[in-house]
């Protein structure tokens, strides 16, 4: 029943993200109606200053759910309050660097805008982001603690509810004073309003963190954190730098107009993104009880599960971006807001790249593997920087995602499976890399074969980009069930499926009786 109701809580949550998706594409309308394109850049700009900043927060959201999972496990509600304690003064002192920080950086924001932007009150406008980001520092520990007990549909419910209204009242005050102060000052108050409700289901849920004695650490937990904030401190940086640098880097060397072209493709992968993360951390939280109870042979047989169905979503999911990204921004916005077509073969290649990383960081992190690569991202960080700087030069925006995939490929995509095998599954790596190559070459094939019968379409309508929606929703889909149906993980899931909707039947039976 509870399997039954989570399902459930999960599909009310994803209904609520695809309304806010379709939402935020409608609020994009609007924005560019109103506003330039040069404001565009301006939010694409000043998002990954502010996630820079974060990295005062130097790991210790993944420290904190890690930290959870026993004592949640147990129902050691002494050592929760000791860890909520000392997470709400960590998080306090986090926030108050952040702000410090990025009071800091105010003087120096010429420097990153290439061509300077005429928009009024442009540091005011900076401040109101600086201050939506900090505001989130204060409630983030209770925030972590739902999501550590296998409960992040709250939170993603909460965070959902507040993004539909906030976007609705932002709408509205553009079309009525067209004023951007304005509209960013509503996403703050909706993001406090936010963070309240969860702090206060968080005390409905968890009624000791109300008490007023105050749990402290001993001093072996203390060490046994630090010592993973201290691994998860390299982690950090290294997805910082990789994936907040990018509108940073194109501000700086080709101009801020186009941080506001990248940002309209940003906006739809972080649509993606946002529904399949959605899923994959509903079993996060899952993964970190297997690993702990069951033998690597079993979590390894539901890692092979997992990947197998992490590469048909982001192969699927690849494809149709291939074929309808383009068209979708000529309907969507117009042809202005096009960017070349070998810009957005990269866009694919890294969201498809990024995107199979996916189940090893689950089971890498469930298993605790944050001290084994803790180099990893450091070396990850430092190709981007160097090799997007230099291809910038000659390429723009294409050489700064060539060096995203450069590094990508040069450290990560073979550094976490690695650390997982050995570590985790304690068997050789090569069997992840035979699947590795045998998926791409099935998501190369399948992108050929779909990019062929759509060229067939040449108008450029709607009725058209209907078609081809068509074709890409079938024809990747069949051809991978032609590849991989007789596959013991294709297998495993078809049971799954039949075992849940043989279950459902039973229930209804149950409920008419």
């Amino acid at each position: 029943m509870r399997t039954a109701n989570s399902m459930k809580n999960v599909a009310v949550v994803l209904i609520g993200q695809v309304l806010n998706i379709l939402l935020s594409f409608g609020a994009r309308i609007v924005f560019v109606r109103i506003l330039n394109a040069e404001y565009l850049g301006v939010n694409g700009l000043f998002t990954d200053v502010l996630s820079i900043l974060s990295l005062a927060e130097l790991g210790f959201g993944s420290a904190v759910i890690y930290g959870l999972y026993k004592p949640l496990a147990t129902k050691d509600e002494k050592k929760i309050k000791a860890l909520m304690n000392f997470y709400a003064h960590s998080y306090k002192v986090i926030g108050l660097i952040v702000l410090v920080l990025g009071l800091g950086l105010l003087p120096f924001l010429s420097i990153i805008i290439k061509d300077s932007p005429a928009i009024p009150n442009l540091n005011s406008i900076y401040l109101l982001y600086l201050a939506n980001s900090v505001v989130t520092y204060f409630y983030a520990y209770k925030r972590s603690l739902i999501i550590a007990d296998q409960k992040n549909y709250i939170v993603t419910f909460y965070k959902s509810g507040f993004l539909f209204l906030a976007t609705i009242s932002q709408i509205i005050i553009l079309i009525l004073t067209k004023d951007f102060i304005l509209y960013l000052l509503i996403r703050i108050v909706f993001s406090m309003i936010e963070n309240l409700f969860v702090a206060h289901k968080a005390n409905k849920i968890y009624p000791f963190l109300k008490e007023k004695n105050k749990e402290r650490l001993g001093i072996s937990d203390r060490k046994i954190i630090f010592k993973n904030i201290k691994a998860l401190m390299y982690h950090r940086i290294g997805s910082v730098v990789v994936e907040g640098t990018d509108n940073i880097l194109i501000s700086s060397i080709v101009g801020l107009v186009w941080v506001g072209l990248y940002s309209n493709y940003s906006l739809v992968i972080g649509a993606i993104n946002s529904i399949v993360n959605q899923l994959f951390e509903s079993v996060t939280a899952s993964v970190g009880n297997l690993n702990a109870v069951e033998s690597e042979e079993k979590s390894f047989d539901i890692y092979k599960v997992m990947l197998f169905i992490n590469f048909w979503i982001f192969g699927f999911c690849s494809i149709s971006l291939w074929i309808l990204l383009n068209p979708f921004i000529t309907l969507w916005l117009g042809s202005q807001f096009v960017m070349n077509k070998w810009i957005v073969v990269l866009i694919v290649i890294n969201f498809y790249v990024k995107g199979l990383r996916k189940t090893t960081l689950v089971f890498k992190d469930a298993y605790g593997l944050f001290w084994n690569d803790r180099y990893k991202p450091i070396a990850e960080a430092t190709v981007n920087l160097i090799v997007s700087l230099i291809l910038a030069r000659y390429f723009g925006i294409a050489g700064i995602l060539m060096g995203t995939f450069i590094s990508s490929v040069s450290t990560v995509v073979w550094i976490e499976p690695f650390v997982l095998y050995k570590n985790g599954f304690k068997i050789s790596v090569i069997d992840y890399f035979k699947r590795y190559i045998g998926y791409g070459l099935a998501t190369l094939s399948v992108a050929f074969l779909t990019t062929l019968i759509n060229s067939i379409v040449l108008e450029n309508s709607l009725s058209s980009f209907i078609i081809k929606v068509l074709i890409c929703a079938i024809v990747p889909n069949v051809l991978f069930f032609l590849i991989f149906s007789r596959t013991s993980e294709f297998k495993y899931i078809l049971e799954v499926i039949k075992l849940f909707v043989k279950r459902k039947k039973m229930l209804k039976l149950t409920s008419s009786e």
